[in-house]
């Protein structure tokens, strides 16, 4: 969801930054990239501030959420992903979200971009125990579509996530919307996309036989 459907990843940084401030821990820019590698709250949470009891994480979580929430106003739709979606729902192919996003977070965020009927299956960071780079997010998504693996196709943002899809055996484009181009070419993304900007049906086809053929 994040950096691939919206760009949130600014909105993400402040919240972080505010929520560790919040409870005195100060972090630096690079520091806050680990942010974007798409892990579970709970485990950013420990990378910055170590173990923690189950009961700290949730109210740290919705602590870090609330201030995600308060500059909702600029998370933007990622560019061209609007005529996307719509192409693809024209084109009848199941749509599915596999984020290691809180559930409450993600839900939230469907809502408030009044997108939630736009996906058949929407898997989050709860539904696992294990977050990405695990595949589970993305086994369990391809069950709940009632796909096998090798008939999905992938878009990510995070080379985590990259690694996650690849290891459940999915095909996957990354989107190079954060200018990670070859973190998400050394995590072993198929192919690389700037955004959904000049990505129509025929296009995501034609990209689709091509990262088949390579694989065989």
């Amino acid at each position: 969801m994040d950096g691939v459907l919206i760009d949130s990843h600014p909105v993400h940084r402040q919240a972080w930054r505010k929520f560790l401030g919040s409870v005195g821990k100060t972090v630096h820019d690079e520091e806050l990239d680990f942010i974007l590698e798409g892990r579970r709250r709970e485990d950013i949470l420990r990378h910055f501030l170590g173990d923690l009891p189950a009961s700290t994480l949730a109210e740290y979580g919705q602590r870090k959420d609330y201030f995600f929430h308060e500059n909702f106003k600029d998370v933007k739709p990622v560019a061209g992903i609007l005529t996307f979606l719509e192409a693809l729902e024209a084109a009848f192919i199941p749509k599915g979200i596999a984020t290691s996003a809180s559930s409450f977070r993600t839900w939230k965020t469907l809502q408030l971009l009044n997108w939630e009927k736009k996906f058949t299956t929407v898997v989050t960071g709860d539904d696992v125990s294990s977050g990405k780079p695990d595949p589970a997010l993305y086994q369990l998504a391809s069950a709940r579509m009632n796909f096998l693996a090798r008939d999905l196709l992938a878009l990510e943002d995070a080379p985590c996530g990259v690694v996650a899809a690849k290891s459940a055996g999915i095909k996957c484009i990354g989107v190079s919307s954060n200018g990670r181009v070859n973190a998400l070419r050394e995590a072993g993304a198929d192919f690389i996309i700037p955004d959904f900007a000049d990505l129509g049906i025929d296009t995501l086809f034609q990209l689709y036989a091509t990262i088949e053929r390579g694989q065989h």
